[in-house]
């Protein structure tokens, strides 16, 4: 089952950038695409644990701040090294002006 978080309103998040979003002990990052569409992954880099909301947002990429690595956030694939693993993904929806995750 999955449990619906509210996590930010539509409006915090510009096109083609991220936000930190933390629940429950965890970091997330949230996204707005070029499409203006909503995503979420894990919020830290899988390479060393460096927060991605501080990072580069290109088209559907988040470029880790630390060393570059990159992640497409549509579906969490490690795109450059030095990442080569996967984020987590979750699933989004849009309740009024509300940007909504899916955990659980």
């Amino acid at each position: 089952m999955t449990n619906w978080i509210d996590a930010c309103a539509k409006d915090d998040i510009d096109e083609e950038d991220v936000i930190r979003f933390d629940h429950d002990g965890k970091t997330y990052a949230i996204y707005r695409s070029p499409d203006d569409e909503f995503f979420c992954t894990d919020g830290l880099c899988t390479h060393e644990q460096v927060h991605l909301a501080d990072g580069l947002v290109m088209d559907y990429v988040i470029e880790c701040p630390k060393h570059n690595g990159q992640f497409d956030y549509r579906n969490g694939e490690a795109k450059r090294a030095p990442v080569c693993n996967h984020l987590g993904t979750y699933q989004t929806r849009i309740e009024g002006d509300r940007v909504l995750i899916g955990l659980g």
